[in-house]
């Protein structure tokens, strides 16, 4: 039996977790942007405090690679949201508020500790040895088990033809935290975010490339990934001609 995955632990809630643009008022509303209360707390440790990203895993209660990852996926949405004037919204994920906080005890700056262990569990949507390019078509998913940066473990895992919503239930129960996908429409990516899945998409190729490249924080995907299959009506299927030309993003 596989370890439980650590929580991430966050010592500052926002003080707002809704953020809009000023096109709102004109009528126009675009599908907001979602990062988790740990990437925001990437973002406040790195970029407000100050921290290395050393100190900021220590105080997070993780290894560096797993602030890596959140940090550049959160930098990357929130470059999305002021490029797209998209509306911003903090929320969900995987975490623990830390008690010391509430008395005053957690210095802003901590001695880093040499050994801290991480465990992340990436599922990768999966055919044939490449990414499926539709998530809520899926019906494999390759599961990564990584210790400290290293790979010790993956599986094949079956959807068995659940839909968008009891795919993300399924990560859920499988103690996914992270996700590398093709096109993934917004119903889908606002269920991954309550439960806690951080989200790769509109990435191609091989997956078993995909997850040494997201390890070594060169993983090329798409922030503001989104996929309009719905609209194809029932016919229509992702695996026969790859979506990267047609309409995921």
């Amino acid at each position: 039996m596989s370890r439980p995955l650590k929580k991430r632990r966050v010592c500052a809630l926002p003080r707002s977790s809704h953020f809009l643009p000023d096109t709102i008022s004109s009528g126009e509303m675009l599908p907001p942007v979602k990062i988790s209360l740990e990437e925001y707390e990437c973002i406040r440790l790195l970029d407000y405090e100050g921290m290395t990203q050393e100190e900021c895993a220590q105080q997070m209660g993780v290894a560096r690679t797993t602030v890596q990852a959140l940090y550049v996926t959160a930098r990357k949405r929130i470059a999305g949201c002021l490029v797209e004037a998209r509306p911003l919204v903090i929320d969900g994920g995987n975490f623990e508020l830390c008690p010391a906080c509430r008395f005053n005890r957690h210095p802003s700056r901590l001695i880093v500790q040499k050994g801290s262990n991480d465990i992340m569990k990436i599922a990768v949507t999966y055919e044939n040895g490449q990414i499926f390019q539709h998530f809520g078509h899926t019906a494999q998913f390759k599961v990564y088990t990584v210790e400290n940066n290293i790979i010790t473990e993956s599986h094949i895992l079956d959807s068995n033809g659940a839909g968008h919503g009891a795919l993300a239930t399924l990560l859920q129960e499988e103690k996914i935290d992270t996700l590398i996908c093709g096109g993934i429409g917004a119903g889908a990516q606002n269920a991954l975010a309550q439960v806690g899945v951080t989200l790769y998409g509109g990435v191609q190729g091989d997956a078993d490339t995909a997850v040494n490249d997201l390890l070594a924080g060169k993983l090329a995907y798409d922030p503001a990934v989104h996929c309009s299959h719905h609209e194809h009506g029932e016919g229509h299927t992702c695996g026969s001609h790859g979506c990267g030309s047609h309409h995921c993003h």
